[in-house]
């Protein structure tokens, strides 16, 4: 296979894990509209690198799972089992369109997830009910993602962001959380921190945990050019957990694992870079550099 034809497979794989072609979103349209954040945000830089955010996000699904309310939710209201990548996928393009998106297409999946949570509700394993669009809880789904995603950014692409930075990044994707219906979202590192300690006393690995955490741990992309890198992101997940919460869910890793994880994504990274030429965050960019263009033609 020739260098140019391994890049389209690779990045042809990667869309459809990513869920970048789900619902048919232009990232470079309306041009010039610069949707939630814009390219100066924090935000653009953390969540424009795959590799980092994919590492991130399993991370993100294995820590949530740890609230018995959350994990109520997707054990009575999803396909799990059946369909893990797909949750991974859908997760993917939420986080896609609200950042990089135009503001039309940011808050129509804003409304559409506001609308499946409405259908969320019961009672997890010990009779609490729960809901999907409880503030609190919604609290909690998010803080879980941004803090990994963060770990992970600092991890595997910029290990001297700023603390100023940190604490901006926080206090930006707030507002997607906000518009779904959270409510006292930390807006800093140090408030970030505070809140994960306090809610440790609440967070639960029974037997339902164990089972969507085997599933999530198994579920490989089905291209077999993609499963090595795809077993390799599934441990890179478990190494950015908080180290309480890998000994809640029994998945500590020992030092000469996480070496070994850590030095292979380093590896596969620049390769994901390389052949990501049509990723959301490069046709947003592209679409605010040609707004600018314009812009200084006119002028």
């Amino acid at each position: 296979m020739t260098p140019t034809r391994l890049r389209d497979a690779i990045e042809q794989r990667i869309s459809h894990l990513t869920g970048r072609t789900l619902g048919g979103v232009d990232y470079t349209q309306p041009k010039g509209d610069p949707g939630l954040f814009g390219p100066e945000t924090v935000a653009w830089r953390i969540h424009g690198d795959f590799t980092s955010m994919m590492c991130g996000g399993i991370s993100a699904l294995l820590l949530q799972m740890l609230h018995p309310l959350a994990l109520a939710g997707v054990w009575d209201h999803s396909n799990f089992r059946q369909d893990m990548i797909g949750r991974l996928r859908r997760t993917s393009q939420f986080i896609a369109v609200t950042t990089f998106g135009s503001r039309e297409d940011a808050e129509r999946i804003l409304q559409r997830v506001r609308q499946v949570h409405e259908g969320v509700v019961g009672e997890a394993a010990d009779g609490t009910p729960y809901a999907a669009s409880d503030p609190e809880l919604l609290t909690w789904v998010h803080v879980a993602e941004m803090s990994r995603f963060l770990a992970a950014h600092r991890r595997y692409r910029n290990p001297r962001l700023s603390l100023a930075d940190q604490d901006r990044y926080f206090d930006e994707t707030a507002r997607v959380a906000e518009a779904l219906g959270a409510r006292d979202v930390p807006r800093s590192r140090a408030a970030v921190d505070a809140y994960l300690e306090r809610q440790r006393r609440f967070l639960v690995c029974d037997t339902r945990t164990r089972d969507v955490v085997e599933v999530l741990l198994h579920s490989l992309p089905p291209s077999p050019i993609i499963q090595p890198a795809g077993a390799l992101f599934m441990r890179a997940g478990i190494d950015l957990l908080p180290p309480w919460a890998a000994t809640l869910l029994g998945l500590e890793m020992s030092a000469r694992e996480r070496r070994a994880v850590r030095g292979g994504i380093r590896t596969l990274a620049p390769v994901v870079r390389w052949a990501v030429r049509n990723g959301s965050y490069r046709r947003a960019m592209e679409r605010m550099q040609a707004k600018e263009q314009s812009t200084r033609r006119d002028g």
